[in-house]
């Protein structure tokens, strides 16, 4: 089997995992900066299997040029997302913060 047969390119920022809905930023994210190992990361996502994660870690170092800036380009997407959605909270979110401020002070009371 080839490498590249171990994942669907959806768009040149979008490539997940054949069979899953799991992007590889999502494996190599836990592989790089929370230093998990492949066993750790097949258990956390119960869709893929632990060939597919060495598949990903794979792909990465060979093409690791290529992933670093794919890598970056959805942190930054990521990041642009939260900010985003900090400035401009959905309306269920407005909700659950004035819900859970509402019960702070009942909590404080019952101790």
């Amino acid at each position: 089997m080839q490498l590249e047969e171990y994942f669907n390119v959806l768009a040149p920022d979008d490539i997940r995992l054949k069979g899953t809905r799991i992007g590889i930023e999502s494996i190599l994210y836990e592989y790089i900066y929370r230093c998990k190992t492949p066993e750790e990361i097949a258990e956390q996502f119960h869709t893929v299997t632990l060939e597919q994660v060495y598949a990903t870690i794979l792909y990465y170092l060979h093409a690791r040029s290529k992933v670093d800036a794919y890598l970056a380009d959805w942190l930054e997407f990521s990041r642009n997302l939260r900010s985003e959605q900090q400035r401009n909270p959905s309306p269920a979110r407005i909700r659950f913060r004035l819900m859970r401020q509402e019960n702070i002070p009942k909590q404080l009371q019952e101790s």
